[in-house]
């Protein structure tokens, strides 16, 4: 490019940055968003780093079984011991036991029991408040866990023990579980190295923390260990034994990064239709100044590259504002995070790292370009004689084979329009990639319509505003319909933030509807019970059967040998079973030599018998018992195990009228005199996960908000650009009478209008597609329609969507209605 050339195109952009402000805005809020998108995810693997680095302790060397979830073999702490500058050994013991409700039941988690170190320097545990327990009959806590059953330290709780009895034992202190992976899902319980086997089954030895001699090398004491503990142990130093627990953040940071990025594209996809738009309405009102630069010797490439380099101008000045707003950003939420989130031990910063920002800013720049691409191509093919039109503005010519468009776009169409059918009801198990991908090409197909689409919508909405606003209302929707192009394109913007959202809200409430429906299809029963040994008492049989409104079904299980393999095997009456469950029609019609399997074998020799196995029920046997992987009849199991099945849980459902509530509290009478016994409630399970289905349709919402933000600034930035336009038309306006209020009034409904327009297309499709999204995940088990209907809330939340984007829609017409009030009538009509 020539240094004139430069020159020119470098004031000429100055003459226009004016009226790219808003569009580089979108940019900007675009970059700023990946920042902190990739800072907060870096900061949530960073918490996770660091609360498994917080479970390793601060032992110089650490020793642990060669597997994963194995013991270490007796005698190793012993061993441990004799190893050259090992000064002290600390093992860790870890089982389970229940801590019980002053009612005598015991939550509904069951407890983890690890042993504390005498040596304070190996205790990995951490202390909240008050003491470490110092002998027996003192116990430490988590936090939660003592406020569920009303105890503080100094007072008393009560355990189940390990011989199934009970024990009031003193609470001396709180465990701060907040920063540990290890303690930090389920209640933990804190006792003695020596007193871990009076409370706790199912005890393991897991760790050995080793501590050295000073200046001694862990490396070398590490070896030693290794040699001295054999094969069956891995021993590691501190800094080994943090990296192996931190290992699989790697992944989590993938899997963290790819749904954090997977938002902030559909943000950028919004920004890049915003600068398109903004270009090509620009490039439009220039088309006679582009034709005389034509007319003087400029050719094509030449004006092409113009606009290209004045679009990466206006790249790297939003993605420099951008950076600096993202750091800003993620600078603030850091300093909130300290002073407001209770982390414990763990620090974490949102700020990224230099490459993230310099990366944001490439693609923020290569954003602009490729946005830029497109006008830049319509306005270098503005004839020269285009120079002679008496107006400044015209319509650009859309570059490319008109028929080629429409074909792919049919295509599209079709394509995805077939793939969301398939999904929705073929019933594969790839039914939500199915739909997802469907969405995705019919959606690009809809917005390449989008000029034949939302203009008729904008006079559907116009017909309701025609009597509140009269003339203002009529003006509004024939200047919006006038120029189908532009309308489609700045509504185009809002149609994918909303649809987007939209489809994922739609597809979580559906989900969260849903739940019990899929709940009950998978589960037999209500109610299971979960002993600490492999046998629930006869007399708690007895007692659950003398309670009213309930539906006992014990379930009876035997290890034997499946061809070849030591596998448990259930049986169960299938009456008292829900019907509705999956699996339980087939076992309400299987007979004595069959057998229902997780195997797709036609048969099975078990204990030297033949079964023949009954497909499409495999499942039911792991429903019946989390580690069962055959079920047959009663007289089946009778014959392959003569009196050796033993019943180690059993089911319950309400019968008749019984509520679920009036079930449980029966369920709690019958078994008041069996701590040792938890209830598994599948009514706690589905409102666990309500719950996390409310924090993400609360996460998607807000994070998809960036993407109707940036929307929003593309509708500001329209029409700032066609307020200059139509600088005539409002000047003649007033002059015929209407007073500025009128016009504000008028710039607010386009505004709205545009924002709406876009809402309501994105409200319909995305209600379509976030429904066949959740018939292809509840595969048929319940209506989607039914689903969304007790989601409670999901309606409220797309309505709360819409009246957003109104909201937007009125913020983005305060400047251009500012710029209108300002204008002198004598001026505007001497405007060309």
């Amino acid at each position: 490019m020539s240094p004139s050339l430069l020159t020119f195109t470098l004031k000429d952009f100055r003459a226009q940055l004016r009226r790219l402000v808003l569009t580089g805005s979108a940019v900007a809020v675009g970059v700023a968003f990946l920042v902190l998108s990739v800072g907060g995810a870096g900061a949530l693997v960073q918490s996770y780093e660091q609360s498994a680095a917080a479970d390793v302790g601060d032992a110089a060397v650490q020793v642990v079984p060669a597997g994963t979830g194995g013991s270490l073999p007796a005698g190793a702490a012993a061993r441990a011991g004799r190893v050259p500058e090992v000064t002290s050994v600390a093992e860790r013991l870890a089982g389970h036991a229940n801590v019980l409700a002053p009612s005598g039941r015991p939550l509904d988690d069951r407890a983890l029991v690890t042993s504390i170190a005498a040596d304070p320097a190996l205790r990995w545990q951490r202390l909240d408040a008050g003491r470490w327990p110092g002998g027996p009959g003192e116990v430490v806590l988590d936090r939660e866990s003592a406020e569920r059953v009303g105890a503080a330290p100094g007072g008393t709780v009560r355990l189940t023990k390990a011989d199934g009895g009970t024990a009031d034992v003193r609470l001396t202190g709180l465990l701060d579980t907040s920063a540990s992976q290890a303690l930090g899902s389920q209640p933990a319980i804190g006792v003695p190295y020596a007193q871990v086997r009076t409370y706790a089954t199912g005890v393991r030895s897991t760790h050995l923390d080793l501590a050295v001699a000073p200046g001694a090398d862990p490396l070398a004491v590490a070896k030693a260990a290794k040699r001295a503990l054999g094969g069956e142990v891995s021993a590691h130093t501190h800094a080994g034994a943090v990296g192996n627990a931190v290992q699989s953040a790697g992944m989590l940071h993938a899997v963290v990064m790819t749904a954090a990025l997977s938002f902030v594209l559909i943000a950028m996809a919004v920004a890049r239709m915003v600068v398109t738009n903004a270009f090509s309405v620009v490039l439009a009102q220039r088309a006679r100044q582009l034709a005389l630069l034509r007319c003087v010797g400029t050719d094509r490439d030449q004006l092409l590259r113009i606009i290209r380099r004045q679009g990466l101008l206006l790249g790297a000045l939003a993605s420099a504002t951008g950076l600096a707003a993202g750091a800003a950003a993620c600078a603030l939420g850091t300093v909130l995070l300290d002073g407001f989130a209770d982390l414990g031990p763990i620090e974490v910063s949102l700020m990224p790292g230099p490459w993230t920002f310099g990366l944001a800013g490439v693609f923020g720049v290569l954003l602009t370009l490729w946005a830029v691409r497109k006008p830049a191509r319509a306005a270098a093919a503005v004839p020269p004689v285009a120079a002679l039109a008496a107006s400044g503005s015209a319509k650009l010519p859309e570059p490319g084979s008109r028929a080629v468009r429409e074909a792919i776009s049919v295509l599209m169409l079709v394509a995805g329009a077939g793939l969301l059918a398939l999904g929705a009801f073929g019933g594969s198990p790839l039914s939500l990639l199915a739909v997802t991908l469907g969405a995705i090409l019919t959606f690009f197909a809809v917005l390449r319509y989008a000029q034949h689409l939302l203009p008729p919508l904008v006079g559907l909405l116009g017909l309701a505003l025609r009597r509140p606003f009269g003339t203002v209302g009529r003006l509004s929707v024939q200047q919006l319909r006038a120029n189908a192009r532009r309308t489609a394109a700045a509504s185009s913007a809002m149609l994918v933030g909303v649809t987007v959202a939209v489809s994922a809200v739609t597809a979580i409430g559906a989900a969260k509807g849903g739940l019990d429906g899929m709940l009950a299809g998978r589960m037999p029963a209500v109610f299971a019970l979960d002993p600490d040994t492999a046998r629930v008492p006869a007399d708690a049989i007895a007692a659950l059967r003398a309670e009213h409104g309930l539906t006992v079904t014990p379930v009876r299980t035997a290890t034997l040998t499946v061809d070849g393999r030591k596998t448990v095997v259930a049986a169960a009456d299938p009456a008292g079973l829900d019907p509705a469950a999956e699996g339980v029609g087939a076992a309400r019609a299987l007979k004595d030599g069959e057998a229902i399997a997780l195997t797709g074998r036609p048969a099975l020799t078990v204990a030297g018998i033949r079964l023949t196995t009954v497909s499409g029920a495999a499942a039911l046997p792991l429903s019946l018992h989390p580690e069962a992987a055959v079920y047959v009849t009663g007289a089946t199991l009778d014959r392959l195990a003569p009196g050796a099945a033993t019943v180690s849980t059993v089911l319950i459902d309400p019968a008749g009228d019984t509520g679920h509530d009036e079930a449980r509290a029966a369920v709690d009478r019958a078994l008041a005199t069996h701590p040792e016994i938890r209830i598994a409630d599948t009514g706690s399970d589905a409102d666990l996960i309500r719950s996390l289905l409310d924090r993400m349709m609360l996460v998607v919402t807000v994070l998809l908000g960036f993407s109707i933000a940036i929307a929003a600034l593309g509708v500001a930035a329209t029409l700032m650009l066609t307020v200059e336009e139509r600088t005539r038309e409002f000047g003649m306006l007033r002059a015929i009478g209407l007073a500025g209020e009128q016009l504000r009034r008028m710039l607010t409904l386009e505004s709205v209008l545009l924002a709406l327009t876009g809402a309501l297309a994105g409200t319909l499709l995305g209600l379509v597609y976030g429904t066949l999204a959740a018939r292809s995940v509840l595969a048929g088990r319940v209506s989607a329609l039914e689903a969304l209907a007790d989601s409670g809330g999901t309606a409220l939340t797309v309505l709360a969507i819409l009246a957003a984007t109104v909201l937007t829609g009125v913020a983005a017409s305060v400047l251009p209605a500012r710029r209108v009030r300002r204008m002198v009538v004598v001026d505007a009509l001497q405007a060309a």
